[in-house]
């Protein structure tokens, strides 16, 4: 299989690189930056890249890879810190920006030369986006510049002969007009990628994988009605059949109406479905915890515990598996990356398991990978289009403290508003969209008295793989209809806001 390895710096659009590359059907894993060389051979990558990062390659610090790893015969493309990094290992100069030029920040119109395998059949100029206070000072032997912009001279590099080259914006974001343009130059026309990665052959190669890692043993998927787990179940039906058990926690965290619908849905299906009941002994584990962090790592072990148990019951399990995605594990800091949030499937797991070993045969994929792999097993389109929920649930969308009361007011509130877009007709041109019960109180007036209540947040983003997420222009009228009803129908809200952040800055989830 091809592949294309991203070594891993520290940026924060990193792992939008990874998608890309995937849109194109090339194979790609990111990996951190101290990768041994060893190890990136027996990758056999077909072409390397070097992602941003938040250091300057000058300094002692800095994080630079292997230097065998430009004596390979790989393509390798920079990007931004990556592209200064490739500039200053081969004998070149990398400077701070002067104080009056400052960097450059933002879009920023770009001139490129179509010479440049890179650019071939790009316009000569289009915008890209820039982020950057070090530049270029002076080219290693053999390289020229490609690119330029009115305040760096040195927006793209090359040195063809070695098929090395490097941008200094950011092909991966979509404020750069050419972006994915560029890049697909660089797979299919540097590397020689063939674009041939399916989820038809992702799936022939996951189940004959899980089938040769379980043997005859047997595997308890933890199983929430969503759609990752949803189509890991698929997916390990089809590799070991009777010998895997589907098993739901319930763990008092749910939307309304939630756990009857997951029940009603799975329990029909050929599945060892099992429903477990744990709303007081989950509720009772996170009485008092206000952090974030912790209550996510509580809910994540709390769900092992209740997995061994119920391991226990049917005859001591082999395999716990898990719909982890590669968002999931991203955020949680594989790599180099910062810990966004540690997710309770990840971050959030017990250093010591019973299980033999944690599966996760969906680990590598985005989230429409995982629908497109959804269609390719035959699940049905309102499952695999199904809106994402968090595994700790309601757990990370009450801020502060969990009771039972935030529950109550929290569930109601949120199903008002999943009602009305409904109605609207606008559920399906949304991503994701729920109410979240802040930590807020705040002074009142119903019915000439005075009151003093919670303050809740409506959440309504569209994305292509929640890495970066935009908020969605709803109409006036239906975010009228959703606060009047909020307030006047669930106790203890008073006021209702509507979230206009994107991602990044903000995540999707409040917690």
């Amino acid at each position: 299989m091809q592949k294309i390895l991203i070594l891993d710096f520290g940026g924060q659009y990193n792992q939008l690189i990874a998608r890309r590359v995937r849109e194109n059907q090339v194979y790609c894993e990111v990996h951190p930056w101290s990768m041994p060389l060893e190890e990136i051979r027996a990758f056999h990558p077909i072409g390397i890249i070097f992602t941003g990062g938040p250091n300057s390659v000058y300094l002692p610090e800095a994080p630079k890879p292997d230097p065998g790893v430009f004596t390979l015969g790989v393509p390798i493309l920079g990007i931004c810190y990556g592209c200064q990094l490739l500039a200053q290992m081969l004998g070149g100069s990398v400077e701070a920006a002067e104080q009056e030029s400052a960097g450059e920040f933002g879009r920023t119109l770009t001139h490129f030369d179509p010479s440049c395998t890179l650019f071939h059949d790009l316009p000569e100029e289009s915008v890209t986006w820039m982020s950057h206070g070090d530049h270029i000072a002076g080219l290693p032997s053999g390289f020229r510049s490609c690119a330029w912009s009115d305040g760096c001279p040195t927006a793209g590099i090359c040195d063809e002969s070695r098929h090395f080259y490097g941008v200094q914006f950011h092909p991966e974001v979509r404020h750069t007009v050419q972006g994915k343009a560029l890049l697909r130059s660089f797979l299919r026309r540097v590397c020689g990628a063939a674009g041939d990665w399916t989820m038809a052959d992702f799936r022939k190669k996951a189940v004959a994988s899980i089938r040769e890692k379980v043997g005859d043993g047997s595997v308890l998927l933890a199983l929430s009605g969503g759609v990752d787990s949803s189509v890991a179940a698929a997916l390990l039906a089809e590799a070991v059949g009777s010998r895997l058990t589907c098993v739901y926690v319930d763990h008092g965290l749910m939307r309304l109406g939630e756990s009857d619908a997951v029940e009603a849905a799975f329990s029909k299906r050929n599945l060892n479905f099992v429903r477990v009941n744990a709303q007081e002994r989950f509720l009772r584990c996170l009485a008092g915890v206000t952090d974030p962090e912790r209550k996510r790592k509580i809910i994540g072990e709390e769900f092992i515990r209740v997995f061994e148990e119920e391991s226990r019951k049917i005859g001591a399990v082999d395999y716990l598996a898990q719909g982890t995605i590669y968002p999931d594990i991203i955020e949680s800091g594989a790599g180099s990356a910062a810990v966004i949030k540690s997710h309770h499937n990840v971050g959030g797991l017990p250093a010591c398991v019973e299980f033999r070993e944690i599966l996760e045969p969906l680990r590598m994929l985005f989230k429409d990978e995982v629908r497109q792999l959804g269609r390719e097993l035959g699940l049905p389109e309102d499952l695999v289009m199904r809106q994402p929920f968090p595994g700790p649930g309601l757990g990370i969308r009450v801020i502060g403290e969990i009771t039972e009361e935030k529950l109550a007011m929290l569930r109601r509130a949120d199903f008002i508003f999943r009602e009305e877009l409904g109605k609207a007709g606008l559920a399906s041109q949304c991503s994701q969209y729920f109410a979240a019960l802040t930590n807020m109180r705040s002074v009142g007036v119903m019915g000439d008295g005075r009151t003093y209540d919670y303050a809740v947040a409506l959440r309504c983003v569209e994305t292509d793989d929640f890495m970066t997420a935009d908020w969605v222009h709803l109409p006036y009228e239906v975010l009228v209809r959703v606060s009047d009803r909020i307030v006047n129908e669930v106790r203890g809200i008073n006021r209702v806001f509507y979230d206009i952040t994107s991602k990044p800055p903000a995540t999707v989830e409040y917690e």
